[in-house]
């Protein structure tokens, strides 16, 4: 009788301790999903928020991925902060959320965007560059469907990302062969074709080893890691041949203001490839930036890694014209690059001509005909050599 008792309220208390439990399971899984319908409403109404674009403003700092475009490959980039004048110093604008997608607004004319798009232009390259031509180019990438209209959404992306110094360049050179192809866009989003061969040289080492190796070491050990002398030569000279393209272009002229190896690549066939044009900026807008610049000492009146003019003492303001030109940089970002494994009978003349091209001062505007001179000379050095080769 105990016994049956005991039992009985035993199976009680299990009953009632199951209910609970499924109770409490069931008040769990319904939080559960009203904490994730909320949370799916609110990106919902954020991500609606920016429906016209396929990133919106959500895109702040540099973010690469690679994938696939058709049939290329490529590299998909987002990256909205590299525009001149955030960059130079306090005494322009701070940094600050940049709210490019608010242009253009809901009602504006195609003729009023084309207005738009030529102002800035003109602010950018300057008046000598073929204006016209360079609108029409921007109108056809603008209309990235192909079906001879520009939407609102189009044209807002197009003005973003037109901000941006490697589009605008990659606009500028898109018939040249030594910039990536931009192959399309969206939103805050473009996609340039891959480079197989980045950086153009250089080591990846854990930064215990980083620490422990002295510069010049590293410097030694990096050129270990490259190409035949031939192909070098081949790659330099496409280098050559880009600075050429964004020197008196029909869009104006170019400033290259980062020559470190991290901004070259090469294909398959060692052809030239800038992988990173955010330091390349159209001079009439470097210009007009770095005189607004306040400087104390030369040392402030820098854009980029290697873009360099002086300081007006007397009014504290950066000068406008750049120190070197692109060609003089080049030739002494890549000296040790193209010495290294030249043929001997040819070191002697090599290492005179890169020191020329070194010793180039102010800008290739002011000297046109001994920078043309100079860099022809280096061209027609290298072609001699390896013209006969396989790798030419």
């Amino acid at each position: 009788m105990a016994r049956g008792l005991f039992s009985r309220a035993w199976l009680s208390k299990t009953s009632h301790f199951q209910a609970r439990l499924s109770y409490i399971r069931v008040k769990y899984l319904f939080l559960t999903w009203l904490a994730v319908f909320v949370s799916s409403w609110v990106v919902y109404v954020q991500y609606s928020t920016y429906s016209e674009l396929c990133r919106g403003r959500e895109c702040k700092s540099i973010i690469v991925y690679t994938g696939s475009w058709g049939d290329h490959d490529g590299v998909i980039k987002c990256h909205l902060t590299d525009i001149l004048h955030y960059e130079l110093g306090d005494e322009l604008e701070p940094k600050k959320e940049v709210a490019l997608f608010d242009k253009p607004t809901r009602g504006t004319s195609v003729e009023k965007f084309k207005e738009m798009v030529a102002s800035h232009l003109k602010a950018k390259v300057g008046e000598q560059a073929n204006l016209s031509s360079l609108v029409s180019l921007i109108f056809s990438l603008a209309d990235s469907n192909k079906d001879g209209h520009i939407s609102l959404p189009e044209a807002k992306s197009a003005w973003a990302l037109l901000q941006l110094n490697e589009v605008l360049l990659a606009v500028v050179l898109q018939d040249r062969e030594h910039t990536p192809r931009l192959l399309g866009f969206c939103g805050d989003l473009y996609v340039v074709e891959r480079v197989p061969h980045t950086p153009l040289y250089g080591l990846s080492l854990p930064w215990p080893m980083e620490l422990w190796i002295p510069t010049g070491m590293r410097r030694n050990m990096e050129q270990w890691f490259t190409p035949s002398w031939p192909r070098k030569a081949k790659i330099f000279i496409g280098l050559l041949e880009l600075i050429e393209d964004i020197f008196h272009g029909t869009f104006g002229s170019f400033l290259m203001c980062d020559m470190r190896a991290s901004t070259f690549g090469y294909t398959n066939r060692h052809d030239l490839r800038l992988v990173d044009g955010r330091r390349v900026v159209a001079e009439e807008a470097f210009k007009q930036a770095m005189i607004l610049q306040r400087c104390e000492d030369d040392k402030d009146c820098i854009y980029g890694v290697d873009c360099r003019t002086s300081c007006n003492h007397v009014e504290h303001r950066c000068k406008a014209e750049v120190a070197q030109p692109n060609l003089a940089r080049a030739c002494g970002a890549l000296k040790d690059y193209l010495l290294r494994g030249a043929p001997v009978h040819l070191q002697k003349e090599l290492e005179k001509q890169l020191f020329a091209c070194m010793a180039l001062k102010g800008s290739a505007e002011q000297m046109e005909m001994e920078h043309s001179l100079i860099l022809n000379n280096l061209k027609t050095l290298l072609w001699k050599q390896i013209s006969h080769t396989n790798d030419s």
